[in-house]
């Protein structure tokens, strides 16, 4: 009985840790998107930012440089092509 149980236990253990190897260099799927934010100056200048839509759900604006217009302009949220 007990040679038994331990070999249970040992190819439990080496089950375990074969799951772990192969999962060793994988990463957690991230929940953010990349966004567009494009200037209302209507230049077609935009920056790309990363989202977390489970936090933020309101659309982004930012106040930033626009350099086609030498100025900082509303850039608003859209999505990516």
């Amino acid at each position: 009985m007990r040679e038994t149980e331990k070999k249970g236990v040992s190819v439990d253990l080496f089950g375990y840790f074969l799951f772990k190897l192969r999962n060793m260099g994988q990463k957690k799927k991230t929940a953010s998107l990349f966004i567009r934010l494009v200037s209302a100056a209507g230049t077609g200048f935009f920056y790309v930012k990363r989202k977390n839509p489970k936090r933020i759900q309101t659309k982004l604006e930012f106040r930033k440089y626009d350099p086609r217009v030498n100025r900082h302009v509303l850039f608003t949220e859209a999505k990516m092509k």
